[in-house]
């Protein structure tokens, strides 16, 4: 009996958890997906920063400059 009390007690607080807290919206396939594009280029783009700090070489820097700014673009087409 005890066993069966207690479940109702665990349930009886996930019920009151759960109506405390808003909804959230739910994200289509297409929204999920730009998302996680968008997470993966902000990553991208922060490599790339952290790598144009510590680089000296010209053409590199050229290289990496020419990096950033695609995925910054890549963001922005993203965001819209």
């Amino acid at each position: 009996m005890a066993r069966g009390w207690e479940s109702k007690s665990v349930e009886a607080q996930q019920e009151e958890v759960q109506r405390g807290q808003p909804e959230r919206a739910r994200l289509t396939r297409e929204e999920a997906d730009r998302l996680g594009k968008k997470g993966n280029l902000q990553l991208s783009l922060k490599d790339v920063l952290e790598k144009l700090e510590q680089s000296r070489d010209e053409r590199y820097r050229k290289m990496l400059e020419q990096a950033k700014a695609d995925l910054e673009r890549q963001i922005q087409t993203l965001s819209r």
